[in-house]
């Protein structure tokens, strides 16, 4: 097994393969981040909900992905946005809008990880994560 440079690409990566296989949900390594990026998207609906399984070690969280009564996935688009090359930072006052405001930006900031609206309402900035729609 390599070793992984970018986990929340490779986080983004096993939802979106997940999601287009159909699969009703996918097992990740876990990790704080991780944690922090899933609970938002179950918060946002973009996953039915998620599990904490202990193995022997860092543990992995299983996601249950949701999907509409068509079969297409809640999650239309994921895009990582700050990469390990090429980092993208915003300011409090110019927090990025996703979709005109439809989708979700999500941002590590000084305050945890949180929503561009969360950022936008406690006037923090920080580096964008990704983009979900």
């Amino acid at each position: 097994m390599g070793v992984i440079t970018d986990p929340v690409g490779d986080y983004l990566a096993r939802l979106r393969n997940a999601q287009m296989a159909g699969h009703r949900y996918t097992d990740i390594p876990a990790s704080r981040i991780k944690r922090a990026i899933t609970q938002i998207l179950k918060d946002k609906g973009y996953v039915a909900r998620f599990l904490n399984v202990d193995d022997e070690g860092q543990g992995r969280l299983r996601i249950f992905l949701k999907y509409d009564r068509h079969g297409n996935g809640a999650i239309r688009s994921m895009k990582r946005i700050s990469k390990p090359g090429l980092r993208v930072y915003a300011k409090a006052d110019k927090l990025p809008r996703v979709e005109n405001g439809l989708g979700v930006a999500i941002l590590s900031t000084s305050r945890g990880v949180m929503t561009d609206k969360e950022a936008e309402r406690i006037h923090v900035g920080g580096e964008v994560l990704a983009h979900v729609f």
